[in-house]
């Protein structure tokens, strides 16, 4: 059974629930943190009707599950509302689609500001890119970090942007989220727990990927990290999942957005880039993604794809990122949406 505690209870009140619990003869484990949702789980009860109306009735209490779920504070079942996160002047979860655009990995000055310029021009809120790169080998090109964050701060101000970039370890958040208006936690990280307590504890919205091999249960159960450690600003992003076939990158679910509109609260975008790996497909699945109910877009541009340091393959021109926002104005209406 899960007993959710609301975020204004006091710790007296937290107490008495608790106790309150522990009289249904299980053990009463609490979750969350003092000022954020707190979600008290009792293993091992046998709560009869009358017994669960008793946790209920204390004015501590919003709601009790009588059913066990693997992710409390991320479901629709608990939270019903669906959530906005507020990003400088872009509204994931609202009427329009949010989109960000920017490299893979922050190369230059003047690399970084030409991406700008196309994710402008293309009706972009948000500039990404990735300062601090975890690549699959240690040869490959690993960012410019520190130095690539602030590029990134810069160049975003220049343009009235705002920055969502890549935290890798629970070491870098505060740095990161300095300079940063949102953080990533990237495909790789999904389950790197600390990482995941890190970015909850502090108030920048999060960009939660979905690791390559994660079921849908676990990647909102990752999500729960992040929200019982008090963030409740968080954005799911669907980026393509490894399956047998090796014709592209990833395999991209396209009906996990769709599915997880139906499940969580939470907004809900996708990256095409990674999903598919290929610049000539990544129009045709944002174009598909939008049509599936995605709050957003994050789509990687770089002025010269051949000299990308990273994913230059996945990497539309200028041009392309600017027919795709054509692409989606001409058919967002149909959906009651706009970019």
């Amino acid at each position: 059974m899960l007993v959710l505690i609301r975020s204004t209870a006091s710790e007296t009140e937290v107490c008495d629930v608790l106790a309150r619990a522990e009289k249904l003869r299980g053990r009463a484990v609490l979750f969350g943190r003092v000022g954020g949702p707190r979600v008290v789980r009792v293993e091992g009860a046998s709560a009869d009707e009358e017994m669960l109306r008793s946790v209920l009735a204390h004015v501590a209490v919003e709601k009790v599950l009588a059913r066990d779920i693997p992710y409390v504070l991320a479901s629709r079942e608990v939270h019903p509302v669906s959530t906005i996160v507020r990003v400088g002047s872009a509204e994931f979860g609202g009427p329009a689609l949010v989109l960000a655009a920017g490299p893979c990995a922050v190369e230059s000055r003047d690399q970084l500001r030409r991406a700008a310029e196309a994710a402008v021009a293309s009706g972009a809120s948000l500039l990404r890119g990735g300062a601090f790169k975890p690549r699959t080998s240690p040869y490959s090109f690993q960012g410019l970090g520190v130095e690539g964050l602030h590029l990134l701060r810069e160049t975003a101000d220049e343009f009235g942007l705002a920055v969502v970039t890549e935290v890798m370890s629970p070491e870098q958040v505060p740095e990161v989220a300095a300079l940063a208006d949102m953080l990533q936690i990237g495909s790789r990280s999904i389950q790197n727990f600390p990482l995941l307590d890190a970015v909850g504890r502090q108030a920048k919205p999060v960009l939660l990927k979905r690791g390559m091999m994660s079921t849908i249960d676990e990647f909102l159960g990752s999500a729960d990290y992040i929200l019982s450690r008090g963030n409740p600003h968080v954005v799911l992003c669907e980026r393509g999942i490894r399956t047998f076939d090796r014709a592209v990158r990833n395999t991209f679910d396209v009906v996990a957005i769709p599915l997880l509109k139906q499940l969580t609260h939470l907004p809900v975008i996708a990256d095409p880039s990674h999903a598919t790996g290929q610049a000539s497909l990544v129009r045709p699945a944002a174009r598909a993604a939008a049509a599936a109910g995605a709050d957003g877009l994050i789509i990687e541009v770089h002025p010269d794809p051949a000299r990308a340091l990273s994913d230059g393959p996945q990497a539309l021109r200028p041009a392309e990122l600017l027919a795709l926002a054509t692409e989606l104005r001409a058919m967002l209406p149909a959906f009651g949406r706009s970019l």
